[in-house]
This record gives C-alpha cells, sequence and structure tokens, in this order.
C-alpha cells in the first residue's frame, strides 16, 4: 500500500472526525499531530478515528494499536509517523497471513 494514499486517506478521516465532533479543524499535513493540534482529539476519539481509517482502507488496525502516540515515550505522532507504524501494521498482518496460506 502506497504511503501517499494511506496519508491522504488519514487526513480525510481526521477532517470527518472534526467535522462530526463540531470542532474547527486547521490544515493538517505530513507534521501535523493530531493528537496536539486538533481541538478536542483525545484518547477517547483515537480508537474511533483508528477504525475509520482501517474501513477507509480495506483493512484492520487492532484497537489496542495507538495510532496517535507513540506507546513508549508517549509522545504524540506526526501524520507521516502514523503513516509509517499503519504500514508496518499491514506489512506485519500481510505477512502473517503469507504465512498461514503457506502453512496450508
Amino acid at each position: 500500500m502506497d504511503a501517499n494514499f494511506v496519508k491522504a486517506k488519514l487526513i480525510e478521516v481526521l477532517q470527518s472526525v472534526q467535522t462530526l465532533s463540531g470542532e474547527d479543524c486547521p490544515v493538517i499535513d505530513g507534521g501535523t499531530k493530531p493528537a496536539e493540534a486538533l481541538p478536542k482529539f483525545t484518547s477517547k476519539v483515537w480508537p474511533v478515528a483508528a477504525g475509520m481509517l482501517g474501513i477507509a482502507l480495506g483493512k484492520s488496525i487492532p484497537c489496542e494499536t495507538n495510532i496517535f502516540v507513540d506507546d513508549d515515550t508517549k509522545i504524540p505522532l506526526a501524520i507521516n509517523q502514523t503513516v509509517a507504524l499503519v504500514l508496518k501494521i499491514f506489512e506485519a498482518q500481510d505477512a502473517e497471513e503469507a504465512e498461514k496460506v503457506g502453512a496450508k
């Protein structure tokens, strides 16, 4: 999956979340950290946004995976970092699926 496609879908999802929440949405680019830059975009909203992104991409993002804040450092991730993380998740899922198919 192409990083630019994932990035575009992520930005669309974040804009939708802000609209649905009745909040303003500043301009979002690769360096934007949604957890800091988007009004009322809190840990209660992150799983919903991750689920919406998964649906938009036709893939599954595990609900326990926080794609907006680094688990170890607790530092908010920028859009480009989130895209890289999502691609890594999908790569792992594809490898696991290939392993299952190969085992049959």
